[in-house]
């Protein structure tokens, strides 16, 4: 069964039916890159950078298509057509945005295989080493007043989760605008009020985990000393993580906060294949790695990373805020790697993620099941594409002088 084109579907539609994040943002895209074979079956994947700049991605695409094209895969493994691409642009390949192309490609290479053998993508991987995994609601920013932010905690645990995720800082929603804290002292009172009122709504059963978004700054960005003491007044209340306390660019620091704090330290959504993340993994520097396989280099590449972390006794979480592959992509690779502890779910999924995989996505009592269709347990069809077109410029970026955000 050979390879005859490799084509790539960008899709944009609603970010989320969560009314309590569309201060963030109302349209997402997608970048799907479909496999065509001379049999019955067709591959897709996603590659998560189409989220922020999908018009580059068909290009990077087309560019890596002649290594391909005329493959069967079943003869060349996935593993060597890879790293022929990846060594073919390693100047551009080793990290970041070509590293993500190959996320999407090498996706739908593994979608194809699994459809070929009949069997869902993690038993290629390894197996399936999990029955079920806790997923938590990704929340965005911390919803102002207070009352409003405990709507929100109302509406993920009315949704079924037994875990939520908000933001540093708060969203005033009142006057679309943030609530800011002018000191290190206002910032630690903010997050440590914050931390009480949840955790006295929700009670001890229900997993609250934080993210500092520091890794993406859109307002002042932490230092050390503001990352320790923030966490430190947080220690009391059984954070099950505190996410990106600190920019990427600072592992030492990273390293540090570690060895300052009880809070569980993660980060990781920004790193792409292991030359990246083993860094953090040699400083010491997370307590609980998050890992993207629609991001950070493909499917193998988070088992690499993964298996790296767990020899250090250090837990693995998904990262995933892509369409609905990406999210199918980052179960299978969660459920074939022993130490997966969480999974990111968006709450109230918008139809690119519902549409794209269909029923293979079953939460149950807090907990993610292991998807059982063959492949990735995905679907692409001429349907979805045409009530989703592509709108240019729709990608999510920071907002700087001269390329303005009005999304």
């Amino acid at each position: 069964m050979k390879i005859t084109d490799v084509k790539t579907t960008l899709l944009t539609g609603p970010c989320t039916g969560d009314p309590y994040i569309l201060s963030a943002r109302k349209l997402r895209s997608a970048a799907l890159i479909e496999i065509h074979t001379d049999g019955p079956h067709t591959g897709i994947g996603e590659c998560y950078i189409g989220y922020f700049c999908p018009e580059l991605v068909a290009t990077a695409v087309e560019y890596f298509k002649p290594i391909l094209l005329g493959v069967d895969i079943m003869e060349v493994g996935i593993h060597t057509l890879w790293q022929r691409m990846y060594f073919c642009e390693n100047f551009w390949c080793r990290i970041g945005f070509g590293a993500s192309v190959l996320s999407g490609i090498e996706a739908a290479l593994w979608d194809l295989k699994g459809k070929i053998l009949g069997l869902p993508v993690y038993e290629l991987l390894g197996g399936r080493r999990h029955d079920r995994l806790l997923a938590y609601a990704t929340g965005g920013p911390s919803n102002y007043p207070e009352d409003h932010l405990k709507g929100k905690i109302e509406f993920y645990l009315g949704l079924g989760f037994r875990a939520f995720k908000v933001g540093a800082g708060y969203w005033d929603d009142d006057r679309g605008a943030p609530v800011e804290a002018p000191t290190r002292s206002a910032t630690v009172d903010m997050e440590a009020g914050k931390a009480t009122l949840m955790r006295k709504h929700v009670g001890p059963e229900i997993a609250i985990l934080m993210d500092g978004h520091m890794g993406n700054p859109q307002s002042a960005t932490w230092d050390l000393e503001t990352a320790k003491a923030v966490l430190k007044a947080l220690e009391p209340f059984d954070l099950f993580l505190f996410e990106e306390p600190l920019p990427y660019t600072n592992p030492w620091g990273y390293a540090e906060l570690v060895r300052a704090t009880t809070v569980p330290v993660a980060g990781g959504e920004c790193l792409t294949t292991l030359n990246e993340f083993r860094q953090f993994a040699d400083l010491g520097a997370l307590k609980v790695a998050q890992l993207d396989a629609a991001f950070m280099g493909g499917m193998e590449e988070f088992m690499r990373v993964a298996r790296m972390f767990d020899a250090r006794r250090v837990k693995i979480a998904t990262h995933s805020w892509g369409a609905g592959v990406a999210q199918m992509q980052n179960l299978h690779a969660a459920f074939a790697s022993p130490n997966t502890v969480i999974l990111e779910i968006p709450p109230a999924a918008g139809p690119l993620h519902t549409e794209l995989w269909g029923d293979s996505f079953v939460m149950k009592d807090g907990y993610v099941l292991p998807p059982t269709a063959p492949g990735l347990g995905v679907r692409l069809t001429d349907e979805i594409k045409a009530k989703f077109p592509f709108v240019p410029g729709s990608g999510e970026f920071n907002s700087v002088p001269g390329k303005i955000l009005t999304d």
